[in-house]
Protein backbone atom coordinates (compact mmCIF):
# COMPACT_ATOMS: atom_id res chain seq x y z
CA UNK A 1 0.00 0.00 0.00
CA UNK A 2 1.73 3.13 -1.04
CA UNK A 3 1.65 6.18 1.50
CA UNK A 4 2.02 9.60 0.78
CA UNK A 5 4.40 12.05 2.72
CA UNK A 6 3.44 16.03 1.06
CA UNK A 7 6.00 18.59 2.24
CA UNK A 8 7.79 21.34 0.88
CA UNK A 9 10.76 23.20 -0.52
CA UNK A 10 13.29 23.41 3.16
CA UNK A 11 11.18 21.47 4.99
CA UNK A 12 12.62 19.61 7.70
CA UNK A 13 11.59 15.73 8.35
CA UNK A 14 11.81 13.88 11.72
CA UNK A 15 11.46 10.14 12.56
CA UNK A 16 10.67 11.40 16.38
CA UNK A 17 6.75 11.37 17.08
CA UNK A 18 7.59 13.79 19.89
CA UNK A 19 8.06 16.23 17.03
CA UNK A 20 5.54 15.33 14.53
CA UNK A 21 3.55 19.13 15.31
CA UNK A 22 6.57 20.72 14.69
CA UNK A 23 8.70 18.75 11.96
CA UNK A 24 7.36 16.72 8.87
CA UNK A 25 6.71 12.91 11.03
CA UNK A 26 8.31 10.22 9.08
CA UNK A 27 8.05 6.92 10.17
CA UNK A 28 11.59 5.03 11.39
CA UNK A 29 11.52 2.41 8.22
CA UNK A 30 10.70 5.23 5.85
CA UNK A 31 13.33 7.50 7.57
CA UNK A 32 16.08 4.98 7.77
CA UNK A 33 15.42 4.13 3.59
CA UNK A 34 15.90 8.01 2.99
CA UNK A 35 18.78 8.61 4.83
CA UNK A 36 20.26 5.54 3.49
CA UNK A 37 19.71 6.89 0.30
CA UNK A 38 21.32 10.07 0.97
CA UNK A 39 24.48 8.65 3.11
CA UNK A 40 25.57 6.38 0.46
CA UNK A 41 24.97 8.31 -3.08
CA UNK A 42 28.42 7.77 -3.27
CA UNK A 43 28.10 4.64 -5.08
CA UNK A 44 26.33 6.52 -7.55
CA UNK A 45 27.46 8.25 -10.60
CA UNK A 46 27.07 11.48 -11.35
CA UNK A 47 24.62 11.94 -8.90
CA UNK A 48 24.90 13.73 -5.21
CA UNK A 49 22.14 12.89 -3.06
CA UNK A 50 23.51 15.90 -0.86
CA UNK A 51 22.12 18.43 -3.69
CA UNK A 52 18.74 17.50 -2.69
CA UNK A 53 18.69 16.57 1.10
CA UNK A 54 20.98 17.30 4.27
CA UNK A 55 21.43 14.85 7.21
CA UNK A 56 21.77 16.92 10.29
CA UNK A 57 20.91 16.74 13.80
CA UNK A 58 19.10 18.76 15.96
CA UNK A 59 19.40 19.28 19.75
CA UNK A 60 16.84 17.25 21.89
CA UNK A 61 15.62 15.96 18.33
CA UNK A 62 18.24 13.83 16.71
CA UNK A 63 18.88 13.05 13.24
CA UNK A 64 16.67 15.45 11.11
CA UNK A 65 16.27 15.48 6.88
CA UNK A 66 16.20 18.54 5.36
CA UNK A 67 14.64 18.91 1.97
CA UNK A 68 16.35 21.16 -0.46
CA UNK A 69 15.15 23.35 -3.64
CA UNK A 70 14.16 20.62 -5.23
CA UNK A 71 10.35 19.66 -5.97
CA UNK A 72 8.81 16.62 -7.05
CA UNK A 73 8.64 12.69 -5.51
CA UNK A 74 10.53 10.24 -4.18
CA UNK A 75 9.38 6.68 -3.47
CA UNK A 76 11.18 4.44 -1.84
CA UNK A 77 11.12 0.47 -1.43
CA UNK A 78 8.51 0.27 1.21
CA UNK A 79 5.98 1.97 -1.19
CA UNK A 80 6.01 5.34 0.98
CA UNK A 81 6.31 8.52 -1.32
CA UNK A 82 7.06 11.62 -0.71
CA UNK A 83 6.34 14.79 -2.55
CA UNK A 84 7.77 17.65 -2.61
CA UNK A 85 6.00 20.87 -3.45
CA UNK A 86 7.44 24.40 -4.24
CA UNK A 87 7.11 27.29 -2.09
CA UNK A 88 4.81 29.43 -4.68
CA UNK A 89 3.07 32.96 -3.15
CA UNK A 90 1.13 35.30 -4.28
CA UNK A 91 -2.26 36.91 -4.03
CA UNK A 92 -4.20 34.46 -5.57
CA UNK A 93 -5.55 31.27 -4.68
CA UNK A 94 -4.45 29.19 -7.57
CA UNK A 95 -3.39 26.05 -6.61
CA UNK A 96 1.06 25.95 -6.27
CA UNK A 97 0.87 22.54 -8.26
CA UNK A 98 -1.26 24.08 -11.56
CA UNK A 99 1.56 27.31 -11.10
CA UNK A 100 4.03 23.90 -10.81
CA UNK A 101 2.84 23.10 -14.31
CA UNK A 102 2.64 25.43 -15.99
CA UNK A 103 6.26 26.47 -14.86
CA UNK A 104 7.32 22.93 -16.14
CA UNK A 105 6.05 23.76 -19.98
CA UNK A 106 8.92 26.01 -20.45
CA UNK A 107 11.80 23.54 -19.09
CA UNK A 108 13.33 22.04 -22.73
CA UNK A 109 14.17 18.67 -20.66
CA UNK A 110 9.97 18.21 -19.85
CA UNK A 111 8.36 16.03 -22.71
CA UNK A 112 4.66 18.00 -22.71
CA UNK A 113 4.76 21.32 -24.29
CA UNK A 114 0.84 21.81 -24.93
CA UNK A 115 -1.10 20.73 -21.74
CA UNK A 116 -3.65 22.95 -20.17
CA UNK A 117 -2.98 23.02 -16.32
CA UNK A 118 -5.73 24.65 -15.66
CA UNK A 119 -8.22 21.51 -16.79
CA UNK A 120 -6.06 19.27 -14.82
CA UNK A 121 -7.43 17.97 -11.46
CA UNK A 122 -4.43 18.80 -9.65
CA UNK A 123 -5.85 19.20 -5.81
CA UNK A 124 -6.63 15.87 -5.17
CA UNK A 125 -3.69 14.02 -7.20
CA UNK A 126 0.32 13.39 -6.55
CA UNK A 127 2.48 14.83 -8.99
CA UNK A 128 3.28 11.34 -9.90
CA UNK A 129 -0.37 10.73 -10.98
CA UNK A 130 -0.48 14.51 -12.54
CA UNK A 131 2.67 13.10 -14.72
CA UNK A 132 0.57 9.46 -15.45
CA UNK A 133 -2.13 11.43 -16.70
CA UNK A 134 -0.23 13.62 -18.89
CA UNK A 135 0.90 10.47 -20.53
CA UNK A 136 -2.41 9.06 -20.97
CA UNK A 137 -3.47 12.01 -22.63
CA UNK A 138 -0.63 11.95 -25.07
CA UNK A 139 -1.52 8.08 -25.95
CA UNK A 140 -5.94 9.42 -26.26
CA UNK A 141 -4.01 11.86 -29.16
CA UNK A 142 -1.88 8.94 -31.13
CA UNK A 143 -4.69 6.87 -30.83
CA UNK A 144 -7.42 9.70 -32.27
CA UNK A 145 -4.99 10.30 -35.15
CA UNK A 146 -4.41 6.21 -35.35
CA UNK A 147 -1.52 3.90 -34.43
CA UNK A 148 0.92 3.96 -37.10
CA UNK A 149 2.28 0.61 -39.18
CA UNK A 150 5.60 -0.30 -40.39
CA UNK A 151 7.89 -3.31 -40.83
CA UNK A 152 9.46 -4.48 -38.19
CA UNK A 153 11.75 -7.58 -37.81
CA UNK A 154 10.68 -10.63 -36.27
CA UNK A 155 11.72 -14.17 -35.77
CA UNK A 156 9.45 -17.19 -35.79
CA UNK A 157 9.69 -21.25 -35.65
CA UNK A 158 7.78 -21.74 -38.90
CA UNK A 159 6.54 -24.96 -40.76
CA UNK A 160 7.58 -22.87 -44.31
CA UNK A 161 10.79 -20.96 -45.14
CA UNK A 162 10.76 -17.33 -45.16
CA UNK A 163 13.06 -14.81 -44.77
CA UNK A 164 16.74 -15.78 -43.70
CA UNK A 165 17.61 -19.00 -41.57
CA UNK A 166 19.14 -18.33 -37.95
CA UNK A 167 21.28 -21.08 -37.58
CA UNK A 168 21.75 -20.98 -33.93
CA UNK A 169 18.15 -21.32 -32.97
CA UNK A 170 17.71 -23.67 -35.67
CA UNK A 171 20.11 -25.83 -33.91
CA UNK A 172 18.72 -25.49 -30.73
CA UNK A 173 15.06 -26.06 -31.35
CA UNK A 174 14.98 -27.95 -34.76
CA UNK A 175 17.36 -30.95 -34.76
CA UNK A 176 14.59 -33.18 -34.67
CA UNK A 177 11.88 -31.54 -35.96
CA UNK A 178 13.70 -30.99 -39.16
CA UNK A 179 10.13 -29.75 -41.33
CA UNK A 180 10.58 -26.78 -39.46
CA UNK A 181 12.90 -23.74 -39.69
CA UNK A 182 13.69 -21.20 -37.18
CA UNK A 183 13.82 -17.64 -39.31
CA UNK A 184 14.12 -13.87 -38.94
CA UNK A 185 11.93 -12.15 -41.46
CA UNK A 186 10.05 -8.52 -41.96
CA UNK A 187 6.69 -8.66 -41.38
CA UNK A 188 4.51 -5.50 -41.32
CA UNK A 189 2.01 -4.11 -39.27
CA UNK A 190 1.32 -2.24 -35.76
CA UNK A 191 3.92 -4.87 -33.49
CA UNK A 192 6.92 -2.07 -34.12
CA UNK A 193 8.96 -0.93 -31.24
CA UNK A 194 7.73 2.21 -30.13
CA UNK A 195 3.81 0.45 -30.01
CA UNK A 196 5.43 -2.15 -28.01
CA UNK A 197 6.93 0.34 -25.52
CA UNK A 198 4.24 2.35 -25.22
CA UNK A 199 2.13 -0.85 -24.43
CA UNK A 200 4.55 -1.42 -21.48
CA UNK A 201 4.63 1.29 -20.17
CA UNK A 202 0.83 1.49 -19.91
CA UNK A 203 1.28 -2.15 -17.93
CA UNK A 204 3.83 -0.46 -15.88
CA UNK A 205 1.69 2.62 -15.10
CA UNK A 206 -1.31 0.43 -14.24
CA UNK A 207 0.11 -1.06 -11.11
CA UNK A 208 2.02 2.20 -10.32
CA UNK A 209 -1.26 4.21 -10.17
CA UNK A 210 -3.83 4.56 -7.31
CA UNK A 211 -5.97 6.94 -8.86
CA UNK A 212 -9.08 5.44 -10.01
CA UNK A 213 -9.72 7.97 -12.67
CA UNK A 214 -6.07 7.49 -14.27
CA UNK A 215 -6.74 3.60 -13.89
CA UNK A 216 -9.92 3.30 -15.99
CA UNK A 217 -8.54 5.64 -18.66
CA UNK A 218 -5.17 3.10 -18.84
CA UNK A 219 -7.40 0.44 -18.95
CA UNK A 220 -9.33 1.72 -21.67
CA UNK A 221 -6.21 2.29 -23.85
CA UNK A 222 -4.92 -1.12 -23.65
CA UNK A 223 -8.02 -1.90 -25.71
CA UNK A 224 -6.53 -0.54 -28.66
CA UNK A 225 -3.54 -2.82 -28.21
CA UNK A 226 -4.43 -5.92 -27.79
CA UNK A 227 -2.74 -7.35 -31.04
CA UNK A 228 0.68 -5.51 -30.19
CA UNK A 229 3.15 -7.18 -27.57
CA UNK A 230 4.10 -5.70 -24.90
CA UNK A 231 8.05 -4.76 -24.87
CA UNK A 232 10.38 -7.03 -23.23
CA UNK A 233 13.50 -5.35 -24.01
CA UNK A 234 13.29 -1.92 -23.38
CA UNK A 235 17.07 -0.66 -24.47
CA UNK A 236 16.69 -2.95 -27.59
CA UNK A 237 12.78 -1.02 -28.30
CA UNK A 238 14.24 2.46 -27.70
CA UNK A 239 17.38 1.49 -29.68
CA UNK A 240 15.14 0.63 -32.70
CA UNK A 241 12.87 4.19 -31.86
CA UNK A 242 13.04 6.55 -35.03
CA UNK A 243 11.53 10.02 -34.75
CA UNK A 244 11.15 11.29 -38.22
CA UNK A 245 8.53 13.46 -40.12
CA UNK A 246 6.49 10.31 -40.29
CA UNK A 247 6.96 9.52 -36.75
CA UNK A 248 6.75 12.54 -34.73
CA UNK A 249 3.49 12.10 -33.23
CA UNK A 250 5.41 9.65 -30.77
CA UNK A 251 7.71 11.83 -29.95
CA UNK A 252 6.57 13.04 -26.65
CA UNK A 253 5.78 9.57 -25.65
CA UNK A 254 8.76 7.73 -26.48
CA UNK A 255 10.41 10.76 -23.62
CA UNK A 256 7.62 10.11 -21.08
CA UNK A 257 8.70 6.16 -21.48
CA UNK A 258 11.96 7.01 -20.94
CA UNK A 259 11.13 8.41 -17.77
CA UNK A 260 8.28 5.61 -16.32
CA UNK A 261 10.18 2.79 -17.80
CA UNK A 262 13.83 3.08 -17.48
CA UNK A 263 13.49 5.27 -14.77
CA UNK A 264 15.58 8.30 -16.87
CA UNK A 265 14.43 11.01 -15.55
CA UNK A 266 15.36 14.99 -14.73
CA UNK A 267 17.08 13.53 -11.64
CA UNK A 268 17.73 10.15 -11.07
CA UNK A 269 18.92 7.88 -8.53
CA UNK A 270 19.40 4.31 -8.28
CA UNK A 271 20.02 2.13 -5.21
CA UNK A 272 19.09 0.10 -2.46
CA UNK A 273 16.61 1.64 -0.68
CA UNK A 274 14.20 3.43 -2.91
CA UNK A 275 12.77 2.44 -6.52
CA UNK A 276 12.33 6.29 -7.88
CA UNK A 277 13.20 9.81 -7.94
CA UNK A 278 11.43 12.11 -10.07
CA UNK A 279 13.08 15.89 -9.16
CA UNK A 280 13.09 19.27 -10.56
CA UNK A 281 15.53 21.81 -9.43
CA UNK A 282 13.85 25.04 -9.45
CA UNK A 283 16.52 27.01 -9.46
CA UNK A 284 16.91 25.76 -13.14
CA UNK A 285 13.05 26.07 -13.39
CA UNK A 286 12.53 29.74 -11.97
CA UNK A 287 15.34 30.55 -14.91
CA UNK A 288 13.55 28.73 -17.81
CA UNK A 289 10.14 30.07 -16.86
CA UNK A 290 10.93 33.80 -16.83
CA UNK A 291 13.47 33.21 -20.28
CA UNK A 292 10.76 31.80 -21.80
CA UNK A 293 7.90 34.13 -21.47
CA UNK A 294 10.24 36.79 -21.66
CA UNK A 295 11.04 35.85 -25.23
CA UNK A 296 7.40 35.81 -25.31
CA UNK A 297 6.71 39.09 -24.51
CA UNK A 298 9.35 41.20 -25.62
CA UNK A 299 9.05 39.04 -29.20
CA UNK A 300 7.32 42.09 -31.41
CA UNK A 301 9.64 44.93 -29.61
CA UNK A 302 13.19 46.33 -30.22
CA UNK A 303 14.98 44.41 -27.29
CA UNK A 304 17.14 41.14 -28.19
CA UNK A 305 16.79 38.74 -25.27
CA UNK A 306 19.33 36.10 -25.29
CA UNK A 307 19.50 33.48 -22.77
CA UNK A 308 22.47 32.11 -21.14
CA UNK A 309 24.84 34.84 -23.01
CA UNK A 310 28.57 33.46 -23.11
CA UNK A 311 29.90 36.65 -24.62
CA UNK A 312 32.56 37.33 -21.65
CA UNK A 313 35.16 35.46 -19.75
CA UNK A 314 37.23 36.30 -16.71
CA UNK A 315 41.11 36.05 -15.95
CA UNK A 316 41.99 35.10 -19.68
CA UNK A 317 38.82 33.28 -20.36
CA UNK A 318 39.23 30.96 -17.55
CA UNK A 319 35.96 31.26 -15.94
CA UNK A 320 32.60 32.16 -18.16
CA UNK A 321 30.36 34.78 -17.65
CA UNK A 322 27.09 33.46 -17.99
CA UNK A 323 24.04 35.94 -16.99
CA UNK A 324 20.90 34.44 -17.30
CA UNK A 325 19.30 36.93 -19.65
CA UNK A 326 21.08 39.89 -21.42
CA UNK A 327 18.51 42.45 -23.48
CA UNK A 328 19.55 44.69 -25.92
CA UNK A 329 18.55 47.50 -28.00
CA UNK A 330 20.53 49.96 -30.20
CA UNK A 331 21.17 51.79 -27.15
CA UNK A 332 20.86 50.08 -23.89
CA UNK A 333 22.09 47.08 -22.74
CA UNK A 334 20.40 45.04 -19.20
CA UNK A 335 21.29 42.23 -17.96
CA UNK A 336 18.72 39.97 -15.52
CA UNK A 337 19.50 37.09 -13.30
CA UNK A 338 16.91 34.94 -11.57
CA UNK A 339 17.12 33.42 -8.43
CA UNK A 340 15.11 30.83 -6.43
CA UNK A 341 15.13 32.22 -3.09
CA UNK A 342 12.83 34.04 -0.76
CA UNK A 343 13.84 37.40 0.16
CA UNK A 344 12.88 38.66 3.27
CA UNK A 345 11.70 42.58 4.67
CA UNK A 346 15.08 42.70 6.69
CA UNK A 347 17.79 45.50 5.65
CA UNK A 348 20.29 45.08 7.74
CA UNK A 349 21.01 41.60 6.82
CA UNK A 350 20.49 42.92 2.82
CA UNK A 351 17.15 41.04 2.71
CA UNK A 352 19.12 38.02 2.70
CA UNK A 353 20.80 38.44 -0.71
CA UNK A 354 23.95 36.64 -0.71
CA UNK A 355 27.13 38.45 -1.42
CA UNK A 356 28.20 36.05 -3.82
CA UNK A 357 25.47 37.07 -6.15
CA UNK A 358 26.36 40.67 -5.54
CA UNK A 359 29.72 39.97 -6.72
CA UNK A 360 29.04 38.50 -9.50
CA UNK A 361 26.39 41.76 -10.31
CA UNK A 362 29.41 43.23 -10.34
CA UNK A 363 31.43 41.32 -12.40
CA UNK A 364 28.20 41.39 -15.12
CA UNK A 365 28.13 45.57 -15.11
CA UNK A 366 31.66 45.36 -15.61
CA UNK A 367 32.46 43.26 -18.67
CA UNK A 368 28.60 44.16 -20.13
CA UNK A 369 29.00 47.68 -18.93
CA UNK A 370 25.48 47.59 -18.10
CA UNK A 371 24.41 50.63 -16.05
CA UNK A 372 21.22 48.40 -15.10
CA UNK A 373 20.75 44.68 -13.80
CA UNK A 374 17.91 43.33 -12.37
CA UNK A 375 17.52 40.22 -9.76
CA UNK A 376 14.41 38.73 -10.42
CA UNK A 377 13.11 36.77 -6.98
CA UNK A 378 9.92 34.79 -6.53
CA UNK A 379 6.83 36.88 -4.72
CA UNK A 380 6.70 35.90 -1.51
CA UNK A 381 4.11 37.48 1.20
CA UNK A 382 6.92 38.41 3.59
CA UNK A 383 8.23 41.05 0.75
CA UNK A 384 5.05 41.73 -1.54
CA UNK A 385 4.51 45.33 0.51
CA UNK A 386 7.94 46.24 0.53
CA UNK A 387 9.09 49.19 -1.50
CA UNK A 388 11.89 48.94 -4.47
CA UNK A 389 15.42 47.46 -3.37
CA UNK A 390 18.37 48.31 -5.23
CA UNK A 391 22.10 49.29 -4.66
CA UNK A 392 24.53 51.55 -6.94
CA UNK A 393 27.99 51.08 -7.34
CA UNK A 394 28.86 54.52 -6.74
CA UNK A 395 31.38 54.98 -9.30
CA UNK A 396 31.02 57.79 -10.86
CA UNK A 397 30.40 57.75 -14.80
CA UNK A 398 30.80 54.15 -14.65
CA UNK A 399 28.17 53.35 -12.07
CA UNK A 400 25.68 50.64 -12.38
CA UNK A 401 22.19 49.84 -10.40
CA UNK A 402 21.30 46.73 -8.86
CA UNK A 403 17.73 46.55 -8.57
CA UNK A 404 15.52 43.56 -7.10
CA UNK A 405 12.11 42.77 -9.26
CA UNK A 406 9.75 40.32 -7.37
CA UNK A 407 7.95 37.38 -9.89
CA UNK A 408 4.51 36.75 -9.41
CA UNK A 409 4.44 32.97 -10.41
CA UNK A 410 0.87 32.17 -10.42
CA UNK A 411 0.40 35.51 -12.77
CA UNK A 412 3.90 35.90 -14.10
CA UNK A 413 2.81 37.71 -17.47
CA UNK A 414 1.26 40.34 -15.08
CA UNK A 415 4.96 40.48 -13.37
CA UNK A 416 6.96 40.98 -16.39
CA UNK A 417 4.84 43.41 -17.93
CA UNK A 418 5.52 45.78 -14.91
CA UNK A 419 9.02 44.96 -15.17
CA UNK A 420 9.63 46.00 -19.41
CA UNK A 421 7.42 48.86 -18.37
CA UNK A 422 9.94 50.26 -15.70
CA UNK A 423 13.23 49.55 -17.67
CA UNK A 424 12.04 50.30 -20.96
CA UNK A 425 10.72 54.16 -18.77
CA UNK A 426 14.22 54.39 -17.24
CA UNK A 427 15.99 53.47 -20.50
CA UNK A 428 13.81 56.83 -22.55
Amino acid sequence: MKRLIEIKEYDILTCNIAFKDEYVYLDNDSFEQLENMILHCNEMEDVEAYDFFSVSTKRHVWKVIRAKNYVGIVQLKNGTQIQILPKIHGKTAIDPKKTFLKMLKSLQEFPSKTFNETNLRTDHMTLLEIFIRLYIEEVQKLIKKGLKSSYYATEDNLNAYKGKMVFSQQLKYNLVHRQRFYTRYDEFGMNRAENRLIKATLLYLLKQSTSNDNINEIRKQLIHFELIEQSKNYSKDFSQVKIDRNSKDYQTIMQWSKIFLNNESFTTFSGNSFTKALLFPMEKVFESYIGFHLKKLLSDSAWQVQLQDKGYHLFQGKFALRPDIVLTNDTSKIILDTKWKMLSNTPHNNYGISQADMYQMYAYAKKYHAKEIYLLYPLNTEVEQMKEIYFNTNEGEQSAEVRVFFVDCHRVEDSLEKLVKKFTLAAQ
